[in-house]
């Protein structure tokens, strides 16, 4: 930590601004106490347009229809027929069998 009084703050302003941006902690102090912290600023992450995806998307018309969803539904509890030439998943060893 770097730390320096006022009049020498004034004078070293351009090394202690460095020291800053570089990610060291520097202080200047007046009469011996800690007055302020000098520390560089951080951009704020810039806001992604609205609407960017604008007819680059597309959704079929039955996307949320009970024909689908039960379709979803019955692939997460019964699997995928095609997908069962895969490799199954590990299953857990009981250890008392």
């Amino acid at each position: 930590m770097k730390s320096a009084n006022m009049h020498e703050a004034k004078s070293r302003l351009s090394q202690l601004v460095s020291a800053a941006v570089a990610g060291e902690e520097v202080v200047i102090c007046k009469a011996g106490k800690p007055l302020v912290r000098l520390v560089p600023v951080v951009e704020a992450p810039k806001r992604r347009p609205f609407g960017q995806w604008k007819g680059k998307l597309w959704m079929a018309d039955d996307w949320d229809s009970p024909e689908v969803n039960d379709e979803i539904r019955r692939l997460f509890e019964e699997g995928d027929p095609l997908c069962e030439q895969a490799s199954p998943l590990p299953r857990k060893v009981d250890p008392s069998s």
